[in-house]
């Protein structure tokens, strides 16, 4: 049985059988039969059933965010915001996707040349707790939309969500079986996740998860010759430059770090602030920090809720040890909180150097690192100095030098006096162990599609 546990109380939430490689068998045949004439089915009739997706999400949002606040402890309103844009992607992709899938035509010194972009089969997601809704409806509209189906490997922790999600695209009216969900015990993830890669109707795989992760899919897909997208860790830098406006700075840096309990992969990991700046940058920041309400996510004026899992919270705290026994100053927190619940509070770590855990590893927590920087070009190489290249930001008052520190940083984007955020309107991914290939935009949509070439002479 898979046990979903609510992290903020340790109470079990619920118990679901796990499905046996027959069981998945009979799933994926039922998927296919779903998909075969579903790859025929007109553009505005796609359209209509996933804005009916995007309305059911609306009128339940209250209903799916407290689920999502009970099985991973993310804050309510935190969650009801993640239904409302897992609505919006539905509406985004509704409205474009026929226009981004549009056949494109080439002149070919007298014979014609079309680009077509036809759906694949079968497209397997492997997703993660911290965004439950977001992270799956982020991967699985486009890809249906495109024509594709959507198998979806979801983390147990938030079982209750996977099955919502599922009960969305049913109940919109979608084919049954176009979009499942496969239960699969923790101790066979690994044989029976490669068993669904290497099954001929799975025809891609999309990971949203850690870079351990990544790697174990990858291989078996590489393996398969299955395409495959990457979105995974990462350990975004935040630079703040000698000109920024501090305060906006450090406020914005502050509510990056701690979104979704420290636990997203684009969330600002490590400052690294301009040594004029560094004593007053961390006296606002500590300030913000020890000024944000840890407790029950479903208080409206939590601000911070538990770690998802006991084990992710203890891999927290011994990084935040590592890095104190090597050097680093610790600001605040980093303490293990007595009582129930997978609570850490916010942590400061500062004067931290190359070699440290806090320097080179992901913090998945709400865990701030503030790493000394003399100029422009020191702080670049420390961004860079990374396994990791998702997201970064830039703090500054002269848009044109920003623009200049953004351009040699090694990330999949960036953000200059803001938040890293995923949109709809923009593609996403990282480089380097952050992985590969583009979600969302036109680009993530292409991804998941056979680009055929056409010649009529």
């Amino acid at each position: 049985m898979i046990v979903t546990i609510n992290p903020a109380t340790e109470e079990v939430l619920a118990e679901y059988p796990v499905m046996s490689s027959t069981d998945i068998e009979s799933l994926l045949d039922s998927s296919w039969r779903a998909f075969t004439p579903w790859r025929q089915v007109s553009m505005p009739e796609r359209a209509l059933l996933m804005h009916r997706a995007a309305a059911l999400l609306r009128e339940r949002k209250e209903s799916y965010a407290a689920l999502a606040a009970r099985e991973m402890g993310k804050p309510l309103s935190q969650a009801v915001a993640e239904v409302e844009k897992s609505a919006l992607v539905c509406e985004f992709y509704a409205d474009r996707a026929e226009g981004f899938l549009q056949p494109e035509y080439v002149d070919l010194d007298g014979a014609k040349g079309m680009v077509v972009f036809e759906p694949l089969g079968l497209v397997l997601g492997v997703m993660p707790w911290n965004f439950p809704f977001w992270q799956v409806f982020r991967f699985a509209v486009p890809a249906i939309m495109a024509g594709n189906g959507a198998i979806v490997k979801h983390a147990p922790n938030v079982t209750g969500c996977a099955i919502a999600i599922e009960e969305v695209f049913r109940d919109a009216g979608f084919p049954e079986n176009l979009y499942r969900t496969l239960h699969i015990d923790l101790q066979d993830v690994d044989s029976l996740t490669g068993m669904v890669i290497s099954h001929p109707y799975v025809k891609a795989v999309s990971v949203t998860g850690s870079t351990a992760a990544g790697r174990a899919v990858a291989a078996k897909a590489g393996y398969a010759l299955k395409r495959s997208v990457m979105e995974l860790g990462g350990s975004d830098p935040y630079l703040v430059l000698e000109d920024a406006e501090l305060e906006k700075a450090v406020t914005v840096c502050v509510a990056s770090r701690l979104l979704n309990n420290g636990q997203s992969c684009i969330a600002a990991k490590r400052f690294i602030v301009h040594r004029s700046l560094k004593s007053r940058f961390e006296e606002l920041l500590l300030q913000r920090m020890l000024a944000a309400r840890t407790g029950d996510p479903f208080d409206p004026a939590t601000e911070l809720g538990p770690i998802a899992r006991a084990d992710l919270r203890d891999g927290v705290h011994h990084q935040v040890e590592e890095s104190v026994r090597a050097g680093a100053k610790l600001l605040c927190g980093g303490v293990m909180p007595e009582g129930k619940g997978y609570f850490y509070p916010p942590t400061i770590l500062t004067d931290v150097k190359k070699g440290m855990a806090a320097y080179g590893e992901e913090i998945f927590g709400p865990v701030a690192t503030v790493i000394e920087a003399a100029d422009d070009d020191e702080a670049v190489a420390i961004a860079n100095d990374s396994e990791f290249g998702l997201g970064s930001a830039v703090f500054s008052a002269d848009p044109v030098r920003a623009a200049a520190v953004a351009s040699q940083l090694e990330a999949g984007n960036c953000f200059v006096n803001s938040m890293v955020k995923s949109d709809p309107r923009l593609p996403f991914g990282g480089v380097k162990l952050s992985g590969y290939g583009r979600e969302l935009s036109s680009y993530g949509i292409k991804e998941f599609t056979n680009v055929k070439s056409l010649c009529f002479s």
